[in-house]
């Protein structure tokens, strides 16, 4: 299986003035509904508005990839009827915007663990993609019942079946095509709203070389304006890897 991006451990990607793939964490929607006297699935409710814009604008900002860890293999922890309802809202969204997306020339893929889904829900995944399989304008990439270390390991089990001959002697670039995103580069910028600074399991092998941003600020208060900070910020970051100041100084004056 060929790889369709190099990775950053291996070979320095090509750095551009806007993240060619942003992947963030939504973070906050309980909060900010707790914060208004409402219930907690209101938040989650008007947290979709809020990926509804970001797509927009990631879109408009000339952003190939967005990534949005939406619900992670350790949210089954939560109360019942929340993840009831999260999963209701996953499939409603499914009904309603897959349509939007693909008349916005907008792929749609989602990445995770499908086993503990409905089947219906599974249906209606599975029909999202395949629709919306061939667009150009950006590639949307959902993370639900996902986790960074499953992710690691499922894609080794893949390579270890698809390769027995080969045992251990697997490098990087053999695993990478195994992994839930070989479609994607690695993220440039990596967003988590509010307040905590941690990743929490999500793509823990792409993030290796991501540039970390963080805010305050709720998902459901995050707007384009909150995205543009995040990525001047993210202008404003020197992009090593693992090279000297100097040695980016000399590329740029021979360049």
């Amino acid at each position: 299986m060929a790889l369709p991006f190099f990775s950053s451990t291996r070979t320095i990607p090509d750095i551009t003035a806007v993240p060619r793939h942003i992947a963030i964490i939504m973070d906050g929607n309980g909060r900010w509904a707790k914060q208004r006297f409402m219930p907690r699935v209101m938040g989650h409710q008007r947290g979709v508005e809020t990926v509804r814009e970001m797509v927009k604008a990631c879109r408009q900002l000339g952003v190939e990839y967005l990534t949005l860890f939406a619900f992670s293999s350790e949210n089954w922890r939560r109360p019942a009827d929340e993840v009831s309802f999260l999963m209701q809202l996953f499939m409603k969204m499914l009904e309603r915007e897959v349509g939007k997306l693909h008349e916005n020339n907008i792929r749609l893929k989602v990445i995770g663990d499908r086993s503990r889904f409905e089947a219906q829900l599974v249906r209606h995944i599975e029909e999202a993609e395949l629709l919306t399989a061939n667009n150009t304008s950006l590639t949307l990439t959902i993370a639900a019942n996902y986790g960074g270390r499953w992710d690691i390991m499922q894609a080794m089990h893949a390579l270890s079946q698809a390769h027995p001959e080969r045992a251990t002697a697997f490098g990087e670039e053999e695993l990478t095509p195994y992994l839930s995103m070989p479609y994607a580069p690695e993220p440039d910028l990596f967003i988590r709203t509010g307040g905590e600074q941690r990743i929490s399991n999500f793509l823990l092998w792409q993030l290796a070389y991501t540039e970390l941003y963080f805010t305050d600020t709720l998902w459901p208060a995050f707007d384009r304006a909150a995205l543009e900070s995040a990525i001047q910020s993210y202008q404003k970051r020197e992009r090593r890897f693992g090279r000297t100041s100097e040695q980016l100084t000399e590329g740029k004056t021979n360049a």
